[in-house]
């Protein structure tokens, strides 16, 4: 991959892996809600599931999806509705960190990576990237260097809304101030599947 490329290729990772989104969004939560130190295996669940995303659509599931535009369509959805349950979720939590509502926890890094597979957002940058970034003629080769440079920008990305969160936990521990604080978060959650579910 020539340098210009690669350069391109970085910049379009970071700008759609550090703008909000729904991963942005429960990150800056889970931060608020749990802490930067609970919320590493969120971050990394993020980073090795959109990995294999972008592997699978690399490798065929893209030209798939085009093909079978219902399945497409039907995912979308299966992750919009997934989205506003977590919307609720956030928005029903009370107090910060264990003390708050029965089972309250931050995301397991396992839940964090299945959910890129129904995240809109995931699969709307998984395929632009693929149909941008790789180059038929070596095709195995640039799919990996696409999926490795995402999930490299993906780590710090996560990191800065995490750490965000982290820093507002002390003024955010007065209860109003975090159930406002927590339905604003669900609120823009479900606002930021508009673009992706149009």
């Amino acid at each position: 991959m020539e340098l210009g490329i690669l350069v391109s290729l970085i910049g379009f990772a970071f700008a759609t892996s550090a703008t909000p989104g729904p991963n942005t969004l429960m990150l800056l939560a889970s931060g608020v809600n749990f802490g930067f130190r609970k919320t590493i295996p969120h971050m990394m669940g993020i980073g090795v599931g959109f990995l294999g995303l972008l592997l699978c659509v690399g490798f065929g599931l893209g030209a798939l999806l085009e093909q079978m535009p219902a399945l497409y369509l039907a995912l979308k959805f299966a992750g919009g509705a997934y989205l506003v349950y977590l919307a609720w979720r956030i928005a029903m939590a009370r107090s910060i960190g264990e003390g708050g509502k029965a089972g309250a926890r931050p995301m397991s890094f396992v839940e964090a990576a299945a959910f890129q597979w129904v995240n809109p957002k995931a699969w709307v940058m998984a395929i632009a990237a693929m149909a941008t970034f790789t180059n038929p003629d070596r095709l195995t080769l640039s799919t990996i260097l696409v999926a490795l440079v995402f999930f490299f920008v993906n780590i710090p990305s996560a990191s800065i809304w995490t750490v965000c969160g982290a820093m507002l936990r002390e003024w955010l521990s007065h209860p109003t101030r975090l159930k406002v604080f927590n339905i604003s978060m669900a609120i823009l959650l479900v606002v930021s599947l508009w673009p992706m579910l149009r």
